[in-house]
C-alpha cells in the first residue's frame, strides 16, 4: 500500500447541512452515489446541498475493480423511484441534477426505460432542473440510447474510466470500443446535447496512454472531460499504482483543451459529477 500524498489528505467534515442534506435523501428513499462508492467529496457535496443520485437498485451485475458499488443479482427497478428522485431535487432545491446507475445486464434495455421514466418525471414537474444522465454502456444498444435521450436530456455522459490496455484488469466484464461507441452513438443521434467522459488516473496508465485516450473520445464527439485521481475505496479493491500531482493534472487539463475539449475538470478530487452544474455550465 502506497501512503497517500499531502495533497490528498482532507480533513472530515460535519456541519448542520450535511445532517440536513443526508436527512432529505433518507427521507426521500433515494439512493446516491455519494454513499454507495465511497466518494472523497461527500462532506464538501453534502454540505453545499448537493447529491447525485444513482437509480436501479445498489447492486450491480458486474462488479469493477476499482468500484466500492455492491455486486451481485439485483431486485427488480422500484416503480416508485422516478417519484423519489424527484421529491429528492425538490427538497434540496436543485437546479441541475445528475441521475446514474447500476449495470444492469440482467434487463434487456438495460434500465434504459428507467432512466427515461425518471427524466420524464422530473422534467414534467420541474422543466427548470438540469438533467444528466451518466449512463452504463447498455451492451452499445443503439435502442437504449435512444430511450435514454427521448426525454431531451441536458447532458449525456458515459465514462470509459480507464485506457485501452487496463479494461481487462480494471472493468473485465466491459469492453473499451463498446463505451467508445455508446459516446459515437450519442453525438451521431443527437448531435445538439454535450457528450461526456471520464478517466480515472493513477491505475497503472502512461501519458502517452492518457493523450491517445483523450483522442479516442474526441474522435467519438465526446466535449466534456473529467480526470480525477483513482483511490482505492474499500477492501478487495484495486490498489492505487500511483498518486497524480496537480501539476500534472494541470498539464493533462491542458492537453485536453488543446485536443479540442470544450469544456475540463482536472484535479486529484474531480469525480464525474463533481461540480457538475458549473463545469457543464460553462
Amino acid at each position: 500500500m502506497i501512503a497517500k500524498p499531502l495533497w490528498l489528505r482532507r480533513p472530515m467534515a460535519a456541519s448542520g447541512r450535511i445532517t440536513a442534506t443526508r436527512s432529505a435523501l433518507k427521507g426521500s428513499g433515494v439512493n446516491t452515489i455519494c454513499e454507495s462508492a465511497n466518494c472523497p467529496n461527500l462532506c464538501e457535496c453534502f454540505d453545499k446541498g448537493v447529491a447525485t443520485f444513482v437509480i436501479l437498485g445498489d447492486i450491480c451485475t458486474r462488479g469493477c475493480g476499482f468500484c466500492a458499488v455492491r455486486s451481485g443479482t439485483p431486485m427488480p427497478p422500484d416503480p416508485s423511484e422516478p417519484e423519489n428522485i424527484y421529491n429528492a431535487i425538490t427538497k434540496l432545491g436543485l437546479k441541475y441534477a445528475v441521475i446514474t446507475s447500476v449495470t444492469r445486464d440482467d434487463i434487456p434495455d438495460g434500465g434504459a426505460a428507467h432512466f427515461s421514466d425518471v427524466v420524464s418525471y422530473v422534467k414534467a414537474r420541474a422543466p427548470g432542473v438540469g438533467m444528466e444522465v451518466l449512463v452504463p454502456d447498455f451492451r452499445g444498444s443503439e435502442a437504449s440510447i435512444r430511450t435514454v435521450h427521448a426525454p431531451g436530456v441536458d447532458v449525456f455522459a458515459h465514462n470509459i474510466d480507464t485506457v485501452r490496455r487496463l479494461y481487462g484488469k480494471v472493468k473485465p466484464k466491459a469492453d473499451y470500443e463498446v463505451s467508445l461507441s455508446v459516446l459515437r452513438m450519442s453525438k451521431r443521434l443527437f448531435p445538439l446535447t454535450p457528450v461526456k467522459s471520464g478517466l480515472m488516473l493513477g491505475l497503472g496508465e502512461t501519458e502517452t496512454e492518457i493523450a491517445s485516450a483523450m483522442e479516442d473520445l474526441r474522435r467519438a464527439g465526446c466535449g466534456i472531460l473529467t480526470l480525477g485521481q483513482y483511490l482505492k475505496p474499500s477492501g478487495g479493491r484495486l490498489e492505487e499504482s500511483g498518486f497524480v500531482p496537480p501539476k500534472m493534472f494541470a498539464k493533462y487539463e491542458e492537453m485536453a483543451y488543446n485536443l479540442g475539449f470544450t469544456r475540463v475538470s482536472s484535479g486529484p478530487f474531480v469525480r464525474s459529477s463533481y461540480h457538475a452544474a458549473c463545469l457543464n455550465n460553462k
